[in-house]
């Protein structure tokens, strides 16, 4: 029951057997080339599925990691505005003086009595920023906030100034009562 045509020709005798069977092998050997072809598209499209969906998961892997970075970020800061609240030195209207100090290259003022003011020439206390204003805290608390974000809380400690060897002005004492 093979092709009606092939049969024909055979029977009138313008092809031999062996021409048949040749034609039949080639007519197989085309049809499997066709569906190894057909294999090969098929894995071609597994290989960009899989391709696509090595990039979506890498994609959403950095959209989770910021996320987390966002949501560490904002509770460091929330943790930090506690600190500061729960632990500022109240100020009230004996703090007449101002009390002048650098940030981000600005001259910020702080108001402050006697006393207070001692204490942060000493480095007993610090400045904090919190939602634009500064407060007094404690020196360990503000270490403790700058161990969290350094850029939050301005530290003024006796070791920070270095005495440079060869400064010209190393005999004469600042004094105290100067402001600036």
């Amino acid at each position: 029951m093979g092709n009606p045509f092939q049969d024909q020709l055979l029977k009138a005798g313008l092809v031999s057997k062996k021409q048949v069977h040749k034609a039949k092998q080639e007519k197989n050997q085309q049809k499997k080339q066709q569906r190894s072809k057909k294999g090969n598209a098929v894995d071609e499209n597994k290989l960009k599925a899989q391709q696509l969906a090595d990039e979506k998961t890498k994609r959403d892997r950095e959209l989770n990691k910021k996320k987390e970075d966002q949501a560490r970020h904002k509770a460091i800061t929330a943790e930090i505005n506690q600190l500061i609240t729960d632990n500022c030195i109240p100020r009230d209207e004996s703090c007449d003086i101002d009390y002048n100090f650098e940030h981000n290259k600005k001259v910020k003022r702080v108001m402050v009595n006697a006393e207070l003011k001692q204490q942060i020439v000493k480095g007993k206390l610090g400045i904090a920023r919190i939602e634009g204003r500064y407060e007094l805290v404690t020196k360990t608390v503000a270490e403790k906030i700058q161990q969290r974000n350094a850029k939050r809380v301005v530290i003024y400690d006796a070791e920070q100034d270095s005495v440079d060897d060869n400064d010209p002005y190393a005999d004469y004492e600042i004094p105290d009562d100067l402001t600036w």
